[in-house]
């Protein structure tokens, strides 16, 4: 029996990619410029714990303001199309036409099926907005669901470079348990996060892996430079 594999919830793989990806690589990346300037763990929990916070927040806030852009806009296109099929139904007609056109199909079934979605404007509105503009309908409650998706992933992946800074005092020293654990944390993620979304998962973790690191490498590099140490 053949059977299809889909992913049925790529919006909220979407969102925990993107809260965890910057959570874990921001973080990481200030913490490793912090150890490279100072040498107390407090300070690195203290500024990275003020990231997190300050992150999730930004985070969320942004995936709640492009939820609610799809909505509006989806609003705003809908409330045009009906316009158009009240005020120029017989242009409208030709645009749904021209649609059946592309699929091939005769003149004689585009003129039957036009008129017939002209009999139902709901679902001719409907047809348009699918096939004309290509906008499904968002969900409502997604710029919520977004922003708390957004916003937990990003302290999640926060908290896995930091936890070394807590338990060791020195940075220096936190800095190499750091590194190992983000990098690994960093590798499985994407390793899933390739597999989920159908794409080469050994690759898809190298490529996460190699991001996280240049970006704490550069950091590190950068306080050095600046602190003379």
């Amino acid at each position: 029996m053949h059977r299809e594999h889909h992913v049925t919830s790529s919006e909220t793989i979407r969102d925990i990619v993107i809260g965890m990806s910057d959570g874990l690589t921001v973080p990481f990346a200030l913490a490793a410029g912090l150890s490279g300037a100072v040498s107390s763990s407090a300070l690195v929990v203290t500024a990275g714990i003020a990231e997190i916070v300050a992150g999730s927040i930004a985070m969320g806030l942004g995936g709640y303001l492009a939820g609610r852009t799809e909505v509006d806009h989806y609003q705003s296109e809908l409330k045009r199309e009906y316009d158009e099929v009240e005020r120029v139904p017989d242009q409208e007609k030709a645009e749904v036409k021209k649609v059946f056109a592309s699929f091939g199909l005769s003149k004689h079934l585009q003129d039957e099926i036009a008129d017939e979605l002209a009999k139902d404007k709901t679902q001719w509105v409907e047809f348009m907005m699918r096939y004309e503009l290509g906008l499904e309908e968002p969900d409502a409650n997604r710029a919520t669901q977004s922003a708390i998706t957004i916003g937990i992933s990003y302290i999640v992946g926060g908290i896995i470079p930091l936890s070394p800074y807590i338990i060791i005092h020195e940075a220096q020293e936190a800095l190499y348990y750091s590194c190992g654990v983000t990098i690994i944390c960093l590798f499985i993620f994407g390793y899933f996060k390739s597999k989920m979304t159908g794409q080469p998962a050994l690759s898809g973790a190298l490529k996460v892996v190699i991001i996280g690191a240049l970006a704490a490498g550069a950091a590190f590099t950068m306080a050095k430079l600046i602190t003379g140490k």
